[in-house]
């Protein structure tokens, strides 16, 4: 079986449909069922309820340095460029916006459910630094080697999240945006077209809690509108992140939207060697990984480079599993446009029977290993498609206008800005996923 149908070891017996990966029955946990009837109405994005400033949106910190290499995550682009570059492949980035760049044209307003934007503004920076590693067009002056890895693809900004802002009701509370803003986030990337969705954010709990409309949004960006939908694994190690690290026999701690791993490609984070990065989140939810320590990307300030984010200390290197993940979105948007028939399951799939597999096999840290770029635009046969999951009763519903939909309550507070979601009530948003921070 995938690892995308491994959780069905825990009330069912499993068969093994491909090569991927089959985590262990003492390893699984299972999200609720899918529910169509819960899957948000489409709607214009507006905030689920007034919000204002609460801090100064995030400065310029550090530019890199013309002696710092910031090739991007170490591989081979020329190499990757003769095969693909993204062309004609919409990406949503669900994060805290996207501001305005010169190495970032053509960014599509997607909409804004923190305040009253269009997606194309970011107080955290961190939808920025995102946003880069995906899609930043080369520059010949940049002595330090930095580009997006799919820079002929299309960015779709969606302003999901902000630790900048604070609910109106509540002027003690910091952050905006929570798992339902996040069900109609995706939902509006879905119906915008986009090829791909990157969610750098996690909502973590050591509780169940209620999900199922993000579950209901995912099932129809993956199944009904043919979206790849990438995730970040989650961070462990700090204030707003997950709580403790999952160990290898059953987890204690639950990741959203990781855990619905029939309908994402969930990213971990390694380091330069491959090796797995200490805050990154394990769970049999787990597919690949990518490099996502020492980042280097965007500055907000619409010009420069970034490599580090402010601590309570100073300053510390990017890193974090919010920056792994759009490595991943990037290589699914190289393969769409070279492989411009692959469905999504598809894709998700030749991504993940591509990558560095682990010595012994599939693991909770890495899932299936590093990703090899190279190795998933080649012209081997594709992958047979996963078989998703059974889901509820009532079909899908047609397809709505190209936007969201209203506002709904608050759920569990999503930590989008670099590493993971907090435990909390809400979705955090974070201003860098510092390892540790």
């Amino acid at each position: 079986m995938t690892h995308r149908n491994r959780r069905l070891v825990a009330v069912t017996a499993a068969v093994l449909l491909t090569g991927v990966h089959c985590a262990p029955p003492a390893y699984a946990v299972s999200p609720p069922a899918i529910d169509n009837s819960l899957l948000p109405p489409p709607a214009p994005p507006s905030p689920a309820q007034p919000a204002g400033q609460t801090e100064p949106c995030t400065v310029p910190l550090h530019t890199v340095g013309s002696s710092r290499s910031a090739d991007a995550a170490g591989f081979d682009m020329p190499a990757l460029w003769r095969l693909s570059r993204g062309a004609n492949q919409r990406v949503a980035v669900i994060d805290t916006g996207i501001a305005a760049h010169r190495r970032l044209p053509g960014v599509i307003a997607g909409g804004d459910y923190v305040f009253s934007g269009d997606g194309r503004q970011d107080c955290d920076g961190h939808g920025t630094v995102v946003a880069g590693i995906i899609a930043a067009a080369p520059d010949p002056a940049d002595s330090s080697g930095f580009t997006g890895i799919a820079p002929e693809s299309t960015l779709i900004a969606i302003r999901q999240s902000s630790n900048k802002f604070g609910p109106v009701s509540d002027p003690a509370s910091r952050g905006v945006g929570d798992v339902a803003t996040l069900a109609m986030a995706v939902r509006t990337a879905a119906d915008m077209g986009a090829a791909v969705i990157n969610i750098s954010s996690v909502a973590c709990a050591e509780t169940t809690f209620d999900d199922r409309a993000l579950g209901a949004a995912l099932f129809y960006a993956v199944d009904v509108k043919d979206a790849v939908v990438v995730t970040a694994a989650g961070n462990v190690g700090g204030a707003g992140q997950c709580p403790r690290q999952n160990s290898s026999t059953q987890p204690t701690v639950v990741a959203s939207p990781a855990w619905y791993d029939d309908y994402v490609l969930t990213v971990a984070s390694v380091r330069a060697d491959g090796a797995p990065s200490s805050f990154s989140l394990r769970g049999p939810w787990v597919d690949v990984a990518a490099p996502g320590e020492d980042v280097v990307s965007l500055d907000v300030d619409g010009e420069g480079l970034v490599d580090t984010v402010p601590t309570p200390s100073g300053a510390a290197p990017i890193s974090g599993t919010s920056y792994a993940a759009p490595v991943v979105s990037a290589l699914a948007a190289l393969v769409r446009s070279r492989f411009p028939r692959l469905s999504a399951r598809q894709v998700m799939a030749r991504i993940e029977t591509t990558a560095h597999r682990p010595a012994g096999g599939w693991d909770p840290a890495v899932g299936n290993g590093p990703v090899d770029p190279l190795a998933a635009l080649s012209d081997q046969q594709p992958p047979a498609s996963p078989v998703p999951r059974s889901v509820q009763a009532a079909p899908p519903p047609a397809p709505g206008p190209r936007h969201g939909y209203p506002v709904a309550a608050a759920g569990t507070v999503v930590c989008l800005i670099g590493l993971a979601v907090a435990a909390s009530a809400r979705l955090r948003r974070r201003s860098g996923d510092v390892a540790g921070d």
